[in-house]
């Protein structure tokens, strides 16, 4: 059966999929029986377009770049343009949204509403948005349950690399006491050009929005802000522990001198922002800051824009996983081993 995708939100990780899915569609045909067919896109900057029949990838990329304006699609007897993305969710015959719209962080907006009515029209969502995850997990993952559709969002934490997947699929029957990780590349950049070069915060800053690592405004990276929220979407999923992102206390890397990043090398440690939680007296705690661990921790060496986590397990010890936590492709991966993980579940269920 093939499976049917509505993209709300069609920027660089929405193209990503796209091209992931035209580039790699015989292979997941033949290794996981995986069909997709792009049936409607809804982005408030380029348009919007629905043909129930399907869209062709190329000819989306190809009116995308040439013009700019999705509803500039040939016309065929099946094609709408114009709607919106909450009509786009509810009236076509999309069976998962693809939600990477453009979404205030603060608020969680459009996209947790977006969730919502997908959840109550019968359909899947997967996802890269931080905001509705960390904001909304518990009503989310509820109604979600309540109408037996699938919430995906492993590239919510470190993009395609499996930080939220790989616990649960594969260290299960392990108690999770601690998790710490590097959730945030700009800071870790930043942090390894002040040791490596000797170069000011400032200096390795600017580096960093040179070369696409940093915002214009770094403030949610620098700040400590974005890895909050990827440490309370691995609480509430990873360790099943209801967090709240205000109830995480957060601290940059701003004050950071050359001359901590020189004391933490006489000392044989190494300065990192660790994103952690932990467990304590039945609770788990979570914390955002600046550390100085030993250069023999298994994040110590994780340098420039990697991420990298660390799960405390009372069976195994400790497992580390590091990888890409940004990129066009490597995100749209992200989105695209959702899906597949929806067809097994399919699979499964219809065996």
């Amino acid at each position: 059966m093939t499976h049917k995708l509505a993209f709300i939100g069609f920027g660089v990780v929405g193209q990503g999929l796209a091209q992931i899915l035209r580039d790699k569609k015989e292979i997941l045909e033949k290794q996981e029986g995986f069909a997709a067919e792009i049936v409607a896109i809804s982005d408030f900057m380029k348009g919007s377009i629905y043909d129930p029949k399907g869209l062709d990838i190329d000819i989306i990329m190809r009116v995308l770049n040439e013009t700019g304006n999705l509803e500039n699609y040939p016309k065929t007897s099946g094609l709408v343009t114009g709607w919106d993305s909450f009509r786009t969710i509810r009236d076509t015959n999309a069976d998962t949204i693809v939600e990477v719209s453009y979404t205030d962080v603060n608020t969680g907006q459009p996209a947790i509403d977006h969730c919502k009515l997908a959840f109550e029209s019968g359909k899947n969502v997967v996802m890269t948005n931080k905001g509705p995850v960390a904001l909304a997990y518990d009503d989310l993952s509820k109604l979600a349950m309540q109408k037996n559709v699938y919430w995906g969002f492993e590239g919510t934490v470190m993009s395609g690399t499996p930080a939220l997947r790989m616990p649960i699929a594969t260290l299960a029957g392990n108690e999770i006491t601690e998790i710490s990780g590097i959730l945030n590349g700009t800071t870790n950049y930043i942090l390894t050009r002040m040791e490596n070069e000797g170069i000011t915060y400032d200096e390795a800053l600017k580096e960093a929005q040179r070369l696409g690592y940093a915002e214009a405004d770094p403030t949610s990276d620098v700040e400590g802000y974005d890895a909050r929220y990827k440490i309370v979407i691995l609480s509430n999923y990873v360790m099943n522990a209801p967090l709240k992102v205000e109830m995480v206390s957060c601290k940059g890397i701003k004050d950071i001198t050359l001359e901590d990043i020189e004391q933490a090398k006489s000392e044989g440690k190494r300065w990192k922002l660790l994103a952690k939680a932990y467990k304590e007296n039945d609770k788990v705690i979570a914390t955002v800051s600046p550390e100085k661990i030993d250069i023999t921790h298994p994040l110590a060496s994780i340098t420039g824009a990697t991420n990298a986590i660390s799960y405390q397990c009372d069976l195994l010890g400790t497992i580390t996983l590091s990888g890409a936590g940004a990129g066009k492709v490597e995100t749209g991966f992200s989105l695209l081993i959702d899906l597949i993980n929806i067809n097994r579940e399919r699979k499964l269920v219809n065996f």
